[in-house]
C-alpha cells in the first residue's frame, strides 16, 4: 500500500456536491430565525430553543469549516476551497453574533433561571449537555464586552485577525525549497516535502533541507514578522478592551482555554526547567550518533542513523499500518480493530504532495463524528511515530462520538494525553520485541528525540512566545528583534548541547500563526508529561485498564484539566510530584540508551 490520499465523500464529493449549498442555506436559516427571536430579555422557553437551534447550525458550519481546511491542507493553491473557507468564515463570525443576545443573558442570568433554562429537552437529549461550556463562559462574565461590542468583535475577525493565518498557509503553501547537495546538484522540492525530510534518515539531503527551508524563511522574514505583530497586536488590544473589570493577562485567555489554572503551568515549566539536563542529555547522545558533540539543528527531529554496515531502515506505509494496528491491539483490541477502519474507509491522507500544508493533525466532521487524519509521508522511525500520534487523537475522537456534540470539545492540554499514549504504545511494543542491539537503540533514540521535544523544545517555544507578547504591548517587533528572541530562549534552553541556535524558528514553525489559538505550545509539554502519568497506570491497574482509560477520554470534554486529574489519577497538577515523577520515567529511558551505547562499546 502506498500512502494514501483521503476520500472525503462522508461530507462532500467536492466543492461542487450540492449538499454544500444546502447545509449553508440550513445554516443561514437558522441565522434568521435566531435573530427573529432576539428581544431585550428572552423568555425561557426562547433560550432553549435558541440553545438547541444554535447548535445544529453549528455542527452544520463545523462540518464546511473541516471539509475546506481539509482540502486547503492537501492543496494550499485549491481556488474551490479556499473560496468556500472564506465562506464558512464569515458563516461561523454571523452565528456567533445571532446567539451573542442569548449568550449574554445565559452568562448573566442568575443561577436558579440558568437551572430552569437547563432543564428541558429537545431532540438531542436534556438540554443540561450545556451546563459546562455555559459553566466556562460564565467563568469570563467580568470580562465580557456589550453585546453589540461582542457582536463588532466577531464580524472583524474575518477580515482581520483570521486573514493573517489565512495569509500565512498559503505564503508558505506555495513556497519551492532548493537543495544545493552535496555533488553540487540542485533539487527544488515543496516545503512541506522538504520539512518532512528533516525527521527522516536521509543524511544527504537533510543539512540542505534546513538551509533550504531556513533561507525560504529569511526571504519571507518581513511577511511573517508582519503576520505575528498582526495577531499579536489584534489580541493584546482585544484583552485591553476586555480588562474593564479586571486586568486581563496575554495567558489567561490561553489558560481558559486550556481548561488549566496559572499554578498548575508555572509547576508545570518549573519542573521542566529544573529537568532541563534531562533534554540536553538526550541531545548530546543523539549527536554522538551523528558523530558530532552537539546536535546540529538539522538533526534535531531526524532518525537515528544506521551503523557502519548496516542499511538504514525505511517503512512503507503499509508497514506502519501493521506496526500500529498490532501494538494498538495489545492494549485492546478495540483499538486494533480502529486502525482498520480509518485505513479501509479512506480517512488517512499521507501522501507526499508539493503544496501541502506544512505538519500533521486529526481533524473531524461533525455532523458523522467521524475523524481524519494528515501528514506527509516520509518513510521514517518518526513518520511511524507521528501517524501513530494521529490515530491516537482520532481515537480519542471515536470513542466520544456518541456523546452530546457539546460534550466532544476537550482543550488542548487534554487532547495531547490520547496522542501521545498512542506513540508510547508503539515505542515500548517494539522496544520489547526488538531482536538486536541496533533495534533497541533505534526505539530509545525516538524516546530521547522525543524528550529533547517535549521537554526543550517546547519550552523555547513559550518563552519565546511570552517574551514577545511582553515586548509587543509596546509596539512591534522587527526581524532582528524576533530573531533576538528565539536566540536567547534557544540558548536558555538547549545550553551547550545544541551546535548553533535556529534564530527563525518562529518563522518556520507554523503554530505561532495560528489565528484562533495563542501560545500553541504548552500543551505539548503538559500532554507529554500528562500521557506518561496515565500510561503508567496501564501495568498496574491491568486488565481493569482499558475501561479506566476510555472513561478518562470520555470526560476530556467536561471537566479541568485539574478536576480530571484529581478524579481519574487521584493528583493534584499544581504540585511538582505527579511531573517529576513522568520526567523520572523519560530520565529513566534516556539512561538505558546510555546504558546500551557504553554496553555495545565494551563488547566491540
Amino acid at each position: 500500500m502506498n500512502a494514501p490520499v483521503w476520500d472525503l465523500s462522508i461530507a462532500y464529493s467536492g466543492t461542487d456536491d450540492p449538499a454544500i449549498a444546502v447545509d449553508i442555506a440550513f445554516v443561514r436559516e437558522c441565522l434568521d430565525r435566531l435573530a427573529g427571536w432576539q428581544s431585550a430579555a428572552a423568555d425561557c422557553a426562547t433560550l432553549q430553543r435558541a440553545l438547541s437551534l444554535a447548535e445544529l447550525a453549528r455542527i452544520r458550519a463545523c462540518n464546511l469549516f473541516e471539509y475546506s481546511g481539509c482540502l486547503l491542507a492537501v492543496d494550499s493553491g485549491d481556488e474551490a476551497a479556499r473560496k468556500l473557507s472564506g465562506q464558512v468564515d464569515v458563516l461561523l463570525a454571523d452565528l456567533t453574533q445571532a446567539f451573542e443576545p442569548f449568550d449574554d443573558q445565559l452568562v448573566r442570568m442568575p443561577m436558579p433561571e440558568l437551572d430552569k433554562v437547563l432543564a428541558g429537552e429537545d431532540d438531542s437529549g436534556p438540554l443540561e449537555r450545556f451546563r459546562f461550556q455555559i459553566d466556562l463562559q460564565r467563568e469570563l462574565r467580568d470580562s465580557r464586552l456589550s453585546v453589540g461590542q461582542e457582536q463588532l468583535l466577531a464580524a472583524m475577525t474575518v477580515d482581520g485577525r483570521n486573514a493573517w493565518s489565512r495569509l500565512y498557509d498559503r505564503l508558505t503553501g506555495g513556497l519551492d525549497v532548493e537543495l544545493e547537495l552535496p555533488d553540487g546538484s540542485r533539487e527544488r522540492i515543496g516545503l512541506s516535502q522538504a520539512a518532512s525530510i528533516l525527521y527522516g534518515g536521509d543524511t544527504l539531503r537533510r543539512e540542505p533541507a534546513w538551509r533550504g527551508v531556513r533561507a525560504q524563511m529569511e526571504v519571507h522574514a518581513e511577511s511573517i514578522a508582519a503576520i505575528l505583530n498582526a495577531l499579536s497586536g489584534w489580541r493584546l488590544s482585544e484583552y485591553e478592551k476586555r480588562s474593564h473589570t479586571r486586568p486581563v493577562h496575554f495567558l489567561d485567555p490561553s489558560l481558559h482555554d486550556s481548561r488549566i489554572q496559572r499554578a498548575t503551568l508555572d509547576t508545570l515549566l518549573q519542573v521542566a526547567w529544573d529537568n532541563v539536563d534531562v533534554g540536553r542529555k538526550a541531545a548530546k547522545l543523539m549527536a554522538g550518533t551523528y558523530g558530532t558533540d552537539t546536535l546540529q539543528p538539522w538533526d534535531q527531529f531526524a532518525a537515528m542513523p544506521a551503523p557502519a554496515g548496516v542499511q538504514a531502515r525505511e517503512y512503507s506505509f503499509s508497514e506502519a499500518i501493521d506496526i500500529i494496528r498490532e501494538c494498538f491491539a495489545g492494549v485492546h483490541p478495540e483499538m486494533g480493530e480502529f486502525v482498520d477502519i480509518m485505513v479501509k474507509r479512506r480517512w488517512i491522507d499521507a501522501a507526499p504532495q508539493p503544496r501541502k500544508q506544512l505538519g500533521a493533525f486529526c481533524g473531524g466532521f461533525s455532523v458523522h463524528r467521524t475523524p481524519v487524519v494528515f501528514m506527509t509521508w516520509g518513510n521514517s522511525m518518526s513518520d511511524v511515530l507521528t501517524l501513530a500520534h494521529e490515530l491516537g487523537h482520532a481515537f480519542h475522537s471515536w470513542v466520544m462520538r456518541d456523546m452530546p456534540y457539546s460534550h466532544s470539545d476537550y482543550p488542548m492540554t487534554l487532547a495531547e494525553t490520547a496522542s501521545i499514549f498512542a506513540e508510547s504504545v508503539v515505542r515500548d511494543s517494539l522496544l520489547a520485541r526488538a531482536e538486536s542491539g541496533y533495534e533497541r537503540r533505534q526505539m530509545l533514540f525516538e524516546e530521547m528525540s522525543s524528550a529533547l521535544g517535549f521537554l526543550v523544545n517546547i519550552p523555547v517555544r513559550y518563552e519565546f512566545e511570552r517574551a514577545f507578547y511582553e515586548q509587543r504591548a509596546q509596539g512591534e517587533l522587527s526581524v532582528r528583534a524576533l530573531r533576538e528572541l528565539m536566540a536567547s530562549a534557544w540558548s536558555r534552553w538547549y545550553g551547550d548541547s545544541m551546535s548553533q541556535v535556529d534564530d527563525m524558528f518562529w518563522a518556520s514553525k507554523l503554530h505561532f500563526s495560528i489565528a484562533e489559538v495563542s501560545f500553541y505550545n504548552y500543551p505539548y509539554l503538559f500532554g507529554y508529561l500528562f500521557s506518561m502519568g496515565v500510561y503508567a497506570q496501564r501495568e498496574q491497574r491491568g486488565q481493569a485498564f482499558f475501561p479506566d482509560y476510555l472513561r478518562l477520554l470520555r470526560a476530556t470534554g467536561s471537566a479541568s484539566a485539574e478536576d480530571l486529574a484529581r478524579e481519574h489519577l487521584q493528583v493534584d497538577l499544581a504540585k511538582p510530584d505527579f511531573w517529576q515523577a513522568s520526567v523520572d520515567i523519560a530520565r529513566a529511558r534516556i539512561d538505558d540508551f546510555e546504558k546500551l551505547l557504553l554496553e555495545e562499546r565494551l563488547q566491540g
